[in-house]
């Protein structure tokens, strides 16, 4: 490798459930120019872009045509990477290391308000043959590896209404999440079921917004360069797309993105090296299940451990303080970007009421959601 590839500038709208006001392609334009602004540079000086957007959820083909203009990208190269967006993010770490390019640019965003109805895009993801005839709405592959998951690690549907609470209660705090509320663990298990023992109140909520960060070379930041956050390891995994044939109490694409990305930073022991983590959260079990597979709490304590307070802003291992995706909003693939966007906010030391005090090194996870077994981890850490 030629050295780290930091994150020198962050641009961002706040995410709401409904944009009627603005489209898309404004909501990118104003992240973009706030990112520009924050890294100290023109779009001119930018080598390469990436949009992290899937054409099935945009409702065009080729949804990547759609974005160079609010980026000011015109005639340069920009490509789109159908993936979470830590995956996405990946693909430009790794263009940067190849010693050909100095600076690039990452954007998501999410019109998800326009989508009539999400689980029939959702649907065509799964098993044309074996799983989509059967005509289930998509959220049974959740009930499934909800049931699954308690019952193979002993955590309980309680602990997972706990990490509701929890997080719509830290994205109190935060001003960009969507769907901050003071909740109770029986307000959430009182809720609609929807795909037992998942139930409506363990889903997070849809949000519109975009995201746009700027990646340099280390060897390009001068001492002028805004708050630079490095990305010391980066990992993705993709599993099995049949659900037939998954594990599905493990979220082993976290696993195995994790240790990608603590073997590229050095990392050994996760709970002790590890200041605090985004993960995500889709789904209340999602949490649980996530921080186990990442080594962030050992398979069947991640529960007990949420009740012990480890995982609150004051624990030893605060995790969502953002609010995660049930707190913010779900808004698809750029939920990864979402978290590590929180991760760098904290880092620099610019998370306002939330701000955890003294943390240098932070983890971002992203899963693509149902019904897929996609994601990524990212370890980023200041100068």
């Amino acid at each position: 490798m030629l050295g780290r590839v930091a994150i020198v500038g962050i641009g961002y709208t706040p995410l709401r459930t409904v944009t009627p006001e603005v489209s898309f392609r404004e909501m990118i334009f104003e992240a973009a120019v706030k990112a520009y602004s924050d890294a100290g540079v023109e779009p001119g000086q930018v080598d390469t872009f990436v949009s992290v957007t899937e054409d099935y959820i945009e409702g065009t083909a080729i949804a990547d045509e759609y974005v160079p203009d609010q980026l000011g990208a015109v005639l340069k190269p920009v490509h789109t990477v159908t993936a979470d967006g830590i995956t996405g993010l990946a693909s430009l770490v790794m263009q940067i290391e190849t010693g050909q390019l100095d600076l690039a640019v990452i954007e998501g965003h999410s019109k998800a308000s326009n989508i009539g109805h999400p689980a029939h895009i959702e649907a065509l993801a799964l098993d044309p043959i074996y799983a989509r005839p059967l005509g289930f709405h998509p959220r049974y592959v959740a009930g499934l590896e909800m049931r699954a998951f308690l019952e193979e690690t002993g955590n309980t549907e309680r602990q997972a209404a706990l990490v509701v609470a929890k997080n719509r209660a830290n994205a109190l705090r935060n001003p960009l999440a969507a769907y901050p509320a003071r909740l109770s663990a029986d307000d959430v298990l009182a809720s609609r079921p929807e795909a037992e023992p998942l139930k409506r109140s363990d889903i997070a909520g849809y949000a519109d917004g975009a995201i746009v960060m700027v990646l340099a070379r280390e060897s390009l930041l001068s001492p002028g360069t805004s708050q630079p956050v490095f990305i010391d390891g980066i990992g993705w995994s993709q599993h099995t797309p049949n659900i037939e044939e998954r594990e599905l109490h493990r979220a082993i694409y976290a696993e195995s993105a994790a240790q990608m990305a603590y073997r590229m930073a050095g990392i050994t022991s996760p709970t002790g090296e590890i200041d605090f983590a985004e993960v995500d959260d889709t789904f209340s079990y999602k949490e649980l299940q996530h921080l186990e597979a990442l080594g962030l709490a050992r398979p069947g304590e991640s529960g007990m451990l949420l009740e012990e307070g480890m995982f609150s802003p004051t624990g030893d291992l605060p995790v969502n303080v953002s609010g995660g995706s049930l707190g913010c909003g779900n808004t698809y693939d750029m939920s990864g970007l979402r978290s590590v966007l929180e991760v760098v906010l904290q880092i620099r030391n610019a998370a306002g009421e939330r701000q955890l005090p003294g943390v240098k090194t932070g983890l971002a996870q992203s899963w693509r959601g149902i019904p897929t077994a996609t994601g990524g981890v990212a370890v980023l850490r200041g100068e």
